[in-house]
This record gives C-alpha cells, structure tokens and sequence, in this order.
C-alpha cells in the first residue's frame, strides 16, 4: 500500500477499535446490572462482548503491528498473530454456545429451566475461551512458516502471513474451526424456528403462556441469528480471499483486498452492539438506563432496574391481553358457526 492508504487504514482501524470498546463495555454493564437480563442465554452475550471488546482492545492494535510496521523475533510475532486467532475462536465458539443454548430452551423448555444453572453457563464460558486457546495457539506448537532469522539476523519484519502457515489458516482455521461450526449453527437455529412456527400453528387448544413464550423466543431467535449473519459476512470474505490465494497460486490477490477484508472482520466486533440495541429491547432500555446514568439523570439503578422489569412486564401482559382476545374471538366464530 502507498503512504496514504497506510495512514486511512491505521485511522479506519483506530476508529473500529474505539467503536469495539466502548460498545461492547456497554453491552457488558448493562447485562450484569440489569435483573431483566439475567437469563441463561445473556451470559454467552457477555462472553461474546468480551471477545469483541478484546478484538478491539487487542486484537486491531496487534493487527496493526503485524502489519509489517516492527521488528521482532520470529516466535514474538507468530504469538502475536497466535493471539489474534484466539479471539476469532473465541467469537466463535460463544456464538455457537447461543445457539445451542437456545435450541435446548425452546425443544425442551421445562427441563431446560429445572436443569440449567449459572454455575454450568460460566462452566461453559470457560470451556468456550478454554478450547478456543488451544485451537488459535496451535501454531506455536509447530505448524508454522519456517523461521528464516540466523544467528547473524535474529529479528524479522513481523507479518501475520510471513509466520502464520497459510495450510493451517485454510485447512484448519477456516474448514474446521469456522466453516464447519457455522454449518452447524444454521442448522440449530433452522430447527428453531421450525419447532417455533409449528408450536404457533397449533392455535386454539394451545394455552396462552405457551403462546407468548414461543413468540419472545421467535424474536430472540431472529435477533441472533442476525449477528450470526453478521458474523459470516464479515469473516467469510478474508477467508475465502485466503483460500483462493492458497489452493490456486495463479491468482493474484491484491493486498488491498486483503486490508479490506481484515477491516471488514474488525468492524463486526463492532457492529454487534448496535444490534443489541435495535433488535433485543431489554438492552435498548438498558442503554438508554446507563446513559441517563452517564449524563446526571437522578434516577437510581433500583429505579433504572425496575423500570425495565415494569416496561417489560407491560409488554408481556400486552401480549397476553391480545393472545386472550384473539382466542375468545376465534371460540365465538366457531359457536356462530355451530
């Protein structure tokens, strides 16, 4: 890249790593301090903000420096690119967490509620960062680029391609840890909202509950399956620009393609907050709680808190009220009928 191509993607990736930041440490502050968000489902929420956060707190500063912009030893920068793996995985594997959650609150909803607890959701957690360590710092065991320093020059000009094997980066990292879980995860959530609509279609003899929680879980679903949308759309062009220059080498990739696919990754960290915001309103009145907070609004967190709990509790008997309306019409056209 010229001069000012390098100073707007230094610039674009700064602004990327503040909008991960700030947005994500939102996501986080108003899932731990709000009660209305305290399901099962929320804690792989704030796994997968951690994970954004981190990309823009780490992963785009180390991106940069991998960048070809420092000297370092060969194994300082392969940890270095090792890190930024770490964090993709771990998007990943807390993405798939979600979806397997709920698949098994809505196939089997009471015995997902006498069986589920915090404890085994935080278990989970760390076995989602766990695995995804071991998958992303699998290069540091060997599968890696030579190392080309000598006694004579032992530093190189760190490059993320330069060290990291591009066999590991199409056949293992791209194939197996991401293609793979995302197959799986469009699976579960068709299976959701399959099971979903035919529980709706059931109609008069199904009770009102039942109704309006298959309807909360059809919103839910389709808020997540649209970060999972995201996901792919963001990573799935860097990857495939990898798989293109790996299996034919007659084709010649940019490097600007490739700065724009490594943006485009970057910013779905980003984005994911905005999400939240417009398509789950539990932390839409989250966020607009901790803003008030932020500019002086007196209002206190119990307040704040049960705020939430009533506007949610409205909505819910909202819904109810509709649910019971719509059955006693539905029971009058069948008597007129009779």
């Amino acid at each position: 890249m010229s001069d000012s191509e390098k100073v707007i993607y230094t610039l674009l990736e700064v602004l990327i790593a503040v909008g991960c930041c700030v947005g994500n440490v939102l996501v986080i502050w108003a899932v731990c301090s709000c009660r209305a968000l305290c399901q099962t489902t929320f804690c792989f929420v704030v796994s997968l903000a951690v994970a954004d956060f981190l990309v823009g707190a780490v992963a785009v500063p180390l991106a940069v420096v991998v960048d070809g912009r420092v000297e370092t030893s060969f194994h300082s920068c392969l940890l270095i690119s090792c890190v930024v793996i770490v964090l993709t995985q771990a998007s990943v594997h807390s993405l798939l967490a979600i979806a397997v959650d709920r698949y098994l609150r809505v196939y089997n909803p009471h015995r997902y509620r006498g069986a589920v607890r915090k404890q085994n959701l935080w278990a989970a957690v760390t076995v989602c960062w766990l695995s995804a360590s071991v998958l992303g710092l699998i290069p540091l065991s060997g599968w890696h680029n030579q190392n080309p320093t000598t006694s004579v020059n032992s530093t190189i000009t760190c490059q993320f391609l330069m060290v990291i094997s591009m066999s590991y980066m199409v056949n293992f990292n791209f194939l197996v840890c991401i293609l793979s879980p995302t197959i799986v995860m469009m699976a579960i959530y068709a299976f959701i909202f399959c099971k979903i609509s035919k529980q709706l279609r059931r109609g008069i003899g199904q009770a009102v509950e039942s109704r309006t929680f298959y309807h909360k879980e059809r919103r839910l679903a389709h808020s997540l399956a649209l970060v999972l949308a995201l996901f792919v759309v963001s990573w799935f062009p860097l990857h495939i620009l990898n798989a293109l220059t790996y299996y034919n080498t007659s084709v010649s990739v940019p490097p600007l393609a490739f700065h724009i696919g490594v943006l485009l990754s970057h910013a779905n960290s980003a984005v994911n907050p905005i999400v939240y915001a417009f398509k789950i309103p539990k932390i839409k009145i989250a966020y607009k709680n901790i803003l008030k907070k932020l500019t002086g609004s007196k209002q206190n967190p119990d307040q704040s808190s049960q705020t939430l709990d009533n506007n949610i509790s409205s909505n819910s008997n909202s819904n109810v009220r509709c649910s019971v309306k719509n059955s006693q019409t539905v029971k009058t056209n069948i008597n007129q009928d009779a």
